[in-house]
């Protein structure tokens, strides 16, 4: 991992730049460091996998820490963050560089380098709600139920991430102007089916296993709340989608995959979220 010390004011930074970010579009890497290199005293680190990102995070000290790379580097940052439960004291910002970047742009981050990076070194820190399941996995999005079928499965235990194949995939951007951050709303994932599942926020059961459907989402809703929306199968006149908002959601039945943000994980037979009220911060434009 190579670290270069730069220096102009008081402000401290770490800016770590995922590896496919840097094969994927130098040139916006290049103007990301040359805007926050002028602007801040950086410590610019270039891990070249997991490992070496979530060292350099665990390894910050008081510099603040500023991630490029996409969706995935964004996540991964937040969830080696919360492991170490240091997300409440500590405001991330990303530029985003890479294929995947529908969830950057969804939370308000510019999507041009320049505009980024000066949001990271003279924004707002804004608190965002944030969904933690029972495998302490983190959301920061969109829970899909079943994933969407151009969504990669996360790596298995023990296997070797493969960041190359990533960069040939792209998810359906729908989200083009950056705003400020607002609640990401839930959207409906279908695919083959119908399922079998229980939903239950809060306890209370929103559809069970007697009631096939062909999709569930689930999403932070602001306020410390997750919204859920359930899509029965349509008899005849098209159903009606089922909505709760609770702060706990759990999701049983048969084996199922599902799509975390921009990762699919499973199968599982259960899983619950909870949602983390303000848990953490991104810097975005004033």
């Amino acid at each position: 991992m190579a670290e270069v010390a730069t220096s102009t004011t008081p402000d401290l930074l770490l800016v770590v730049i995922d590896p496919v970010a840097r094969r994927t579009d130098g040139e916006s890497v290049r103007i990301a460091k040359d805007v926050l290199g002028a602007g801040a005293r950086m410590k610019l680190c270039l891990p070249e996998g997991p490992e070496e990102f979530a060292r350099a995070l665990r390894r910050r000290g008081s510099r603040r820490p500023v991630v490029v790379g996409d969706d995935r580097t964004l996540l991964r940052a937040v969830a080696v963050l919360h492991r170490q439960r240091e997300l409440a004291a500590c405001a991330l910002s990303v530029v985003p560089v890479g294929p995947q970047l529908d969830l950057a742009r969804s939370l308000g981050v510019p999507s041009g380098a320049v505009a980024a990076a000066r949001a990271a070194l003279d924004g707002t820190e804004r608190r965002m709600d944030l969904l933690v399941d029972d495998s302490d996995g983190v959301v920061l999005g969109t829970v899909g139920i079943p994933p969407l079928d151009d969504a990669e499965p996360e790596a298995a235990p023990g296997e070797p991430a493969r960041p190359w194949r990533r960069t040939c995939r792209s998810l359906v951007r729908t989200l083009t102007a950056a705003r400020p951050a607002r609640p990401v709303r839930p959207v409906p994932f279908v695919g083959p089916g119908p399922f079998r599942l229980r939903v239950e926020v809060d306890g209370e059961t929103l559809v069970d296993l007697d009631q096939p459907v062909t999709g569930v989402s689930l999403a932070p809703g602001g306020a410390g709340l997750a919204e859920v929306e359930v899509r029965p199968v349509s008899v005849g006149a098209e159903a009606s989608p089922l909505t709760a908002a609770g702060r706990t959601v759990t999701v049983s039945g048969a084996h199922f995959r599902y799509r975390a943000d921009a990762v699919v994980s499973g199968p599982v037979r259960t899983r619950t979220w909870v949602v983390r009220e303000g848990a953490w911060g991104l810097r975005l434009p004033d």
